[in-house]
């Protein structure tokens, strides 16, 4: 019988030797991608280890998602490599601090929500951008030291490991679960490099990672306007960056695992971790999305298995960095791949024929920019923009009048549709003002009047009515449309005009 015990989380069971287990092969997984992120931003190696422990171990303990990953990652290496080589590496821990407190006040002003406006195919192009990135990373193990392709046998050599590698992670669940598949892949590699002497490349080729423990160094910046000038620009978008990589990845977490994460505390838990990193001597990250579904995909669901993968990361650098940089890279090649392949929304590409095809082209585009530019936020806020676009486009075309003459001789336009700013101008086009009669019905029982515009394009037409000596009712406005009408009333003019026969402006659904 599996004993559990309930970890900072009460609600959330804990399988010790899952989440133990899990965390140690996180931690050799995050070691090289660190590594990598760090001299793409033009900084020391262990600037990346040091975010990793940072941001790993302080999300782990107060995140809003258990079972989540965070560290140093490309995203937030790209936004730093201009500053990094313009200012040097003081102004980058200020920056990470900086943006880590905007990332705070995100969190404490409970703007995590705005994660709701994400649509779908926003998400599927996000998460199938990202695993086309992490799989085309993995492609430079397959170069040498100039840059150029591997060759005859060592490209042969390469192969076949990543080939078992990915044999393993894909084949040891169908026979058991006792031990994560990821973890006997990388040890098997490691065991079959040693005993028969082979040459490949390994973690230690990429660079160093012996240290100690992350020191406490206050950034060396003058602190003034003009300093606050120069790092403001970046820390605004790595912190937004940030948060927009790790609530997306909260999200995805959620869905795979059933269950809710809570993005404002994770916000803040970021924004933490960012400060902390950054006067650690840290270039800061945020979410990992790789790492988080080895995570998840090797059965752990709480917070120990983040907080393992930290401080046995921390245990490396400072003990075990002569054995870790003996790993293969093969093993940490081959464990990506599977990562980008499970990452990829297959499920996607059956929806091609069901999709709206503005849906279809969000996705797709979202894919490309995520992909190609490697700029996470640009990929989401275009998608974001697109599909908001399209909608109002969509609800434009959608606003109808029914019209008819009842007994009295009142004619009646009944509005089908929201009355906003995309469906004025059709809006207008519905009535015939010289030729109705007298009296006029504008029912709004299956209609919204949503924002100023309108409101203004509503005073057209009963300033219109008007002006020919005509009588203009509005019926069955909803509570929340006729406040909105009063509070315009100081800035538009609106005309309703009541007839206390019918009493119209006041009747109810």
């Amino acid at each position: 019988m599996k004993k559990y015990f309930n970890l900072f989380d009460l609600s959330m069971k804990v399988n010790y030797k899952t989440e133990v287990l899990s965390g140690l092969t996180v931690a050799m997984a995050l070691i090289p991608e660190a590594v990598a992120f760090a001299l793409i931003a033009g900084l020391p190696p262990l600037t990346g280890l040091y975010a990793a422990f940072m941001m790993g171990l302080v999300t782990s303990i107060l995140g809003g998602r258990p079972g989540m990953i965070s560290g140093a990652t490309g995203a937030v290496a790209v936004v730093l490599v201009v500053l990094a080589k313009s200012h040097g590496i003081e102004y980058i821990f200020a920056t990470v601090v900086l943006a880590g407190l905007l990332q705070m006040s995100a969190g404490f002003l409970k703007l995590g929500k705005l994660m709701r406006l994400v649509p779908h195919p926003v998400i599927f192009g996000f998460v199938n951008g990202l695993a086309i990135i992490i799989f085309m990373s993995q492609l430079d193990q397959f170069k040498d030291g100039s840059g150029a392709w591997l060759t005859g046998t060592p490209l042969f050599i390469m192969l076949g490991l990543v080939l078992v590698t990915m044999l393993i992670i894909w084949g040891l669940p169908k026979l058991t679960k006792v031990i994560p598949a990821s973890l006997v892949a990388i040890l098997s590699i490691f065991g079959i490099v040693v005993a028969f002497g082979i040459d490949t490349k390994t973690v230690g080729d990429m660079a160093s990672i012996s240290g100690g423990f992350p020191p406490f160094h206050l950034p060396e910046v003058p602190f003034t306007l003009e300093t606050l000038y120069i790092i403001f620009p970046f820390a605004s978008i790595m912190a937004g960056v940030g948060l927009i990589e790790s609530l997306l990845t909260l999200n995805i977490i959620d869905e795979i695992t059933e269950t809710r994460g809570r993005g404002n505390k994770e916000a803040v838990a970021q924004g933490i971790a960012n400060v902390l990193s950054g006067v650690f001597s840290g270039m800061g990250g945020c979410a990992m999305i790789g790492q988080s579904l080895i995570n998840i995909s090797s059965g752990a669901r709480a917070r120990l298995s983040g907080i393992v993968a930290a401080v046995m990361l921390l245990v490396f650098i400072m003990f075990g960095a002569g054995l870790i940089e003996k790993l293969p890279m093969a093993a940490l090649t081959g464990l990506m791949i599977m990562v980008s392949i499970g990452t990829f929304e297959w499920a996607s590409l059956k929806t091609f024929k069901r999709m709206p095809k503005s849906d279809i082209f969000v996705m797709v585009l979202v894919t490309l920019v995520t992909a190609v530019l490697h700029n996470l936020a640009l990929a989401v806020l275009i998608g974001v923009i697109i599909a908001a676009l399209v909608f109002a486009w969509d609800n434009a075309k959608r606003i109808r009048a029914r019209k008819h003459i009842d007994e009295n001789g009142v004619k009646h336009y009944e509005i089908y549709g929201p009355l906003f700013f995309g469906s004025t101008a059709a809006f207008g086009e519905k009535f015939d003002i010289h030729n109705d009669p007298e009296e006029v019905i504008i029912d709004f029982a299956e209609s919204r009047i949503v924002d100023m515009s309108a409101i203004e394009a509503l005073n057209k037409i009963t300033e219109r009515y008007h002006k020919v000596g005509k009588k203009v009712h509005l019926k069955h406005l909803s509570p929340d449309c006729r406040l909105l009408l009063e509070n315009a009333d100081e800035i538009i003019d609106v005309n309703v005009l009541e007839d206390p026969t019918y009493k119209l402006a006041v009747d109810k659904v």
